[in-house]
């Protein structure tokens, strides 16, 4: 079962449905006890959060996150000398322009 497939069902039992057969629980079913909803709901949401984190990470260079390497810095440092900008650079190192500018600010070569 996937994550939507999860989520789905989560979301039916939440409203008081049952997932397969579309019926709706009795009023004495824990399915209808407020914090058993509640918690459904909760759930619902973390897995729609992971959903969302999944997404962004997919639309996010492969390298954003991972620690920079000694080459890495020095390419990035000699590319940004030699009057590359930022979206070239970024491209070029698979990290985020944020990435990027925030290692050159480490390095002094930009401000703050």
């Amino acid at each position: 079962m996937n994550q939507a497939e999860a989520l789905s069902v989560i979301r039916s039992l939440a409203n008081g449905v049952d997932p397969e057969s579309g019926e709706v629980f009795p009023a004495e079913s824990a399915y209808q006890r407020a914090q058993t909803v509640r918690a459904l709901y909760a759930a619902a949401e973390a897995l729609e959060k992971a959903e969302r984190f999944e997404r962004r990470k997919q639309q996010l260079p492969a390298k954003t996150g991972e620690p920079w390497t000694e080459d890495e810095d020095r390419r990035l440092l000699s590319g940004f000398d030699a009057g590359r900008g930022l979206v070239e650079l970024a491209a070029a190192h698979q990290r985020t322009q944020t990435g990027v500018r925030a290692r050159l600010v480490k390095y002094g070569r930009l401000a703050a």
